[in-house]
């Protein structure tokens, strides 16, 4: 697990290629990152599919109570397959325009 904070943003990136240890990983550190926004890339591993991302579902709702930004970049993904609850986007950038969209909206009070 590799962790870069950029500003009010903190990307952790998986390097292991075990999802289900990246998301205990990050269950158990969470304090550390309630109130940054979070792009959890797990883009380095091929074998990830839609099975393996809906586990990300209990983190996702514990971040949205703390009113901040959690999106999840991968690729090889059926984009129109993705529940309502998950934001994954394939790449990093783009994760961090849908951040900064979702910042402009908090701000305007949406």
């Amino acid at each position: 697990m590799k962790v870069d904070k950029k500003g009010h943003t903190t990307i952790i990136k998986e390097t292991r290629g075990d999802i289900k240890a990246f998301i205990e990983n990050i269950a158990t550190e969470y304090k550390t990152f309630e109130k940054q926004n979070l792009i959890l890339d797990v883009s380095n591993d091929e074998k990830v599919g839609m099975n393996d991302l809906v586990n990300f579902k209990n983190l996702v709702k514990q971040h949205q109570k703390s009113k901040k930004s959690l999106v999840i970049v991968a690729e090889n993904i059926d984009f129109n397959e993705t529940p309502d609850y998950l934001i994954v986007v394939p790449s990093v950038l783009e994760a961090q325009d849908i951040i900064e969209m979702d910042e402009i909206q908090r701000d305007l009070g949406f």
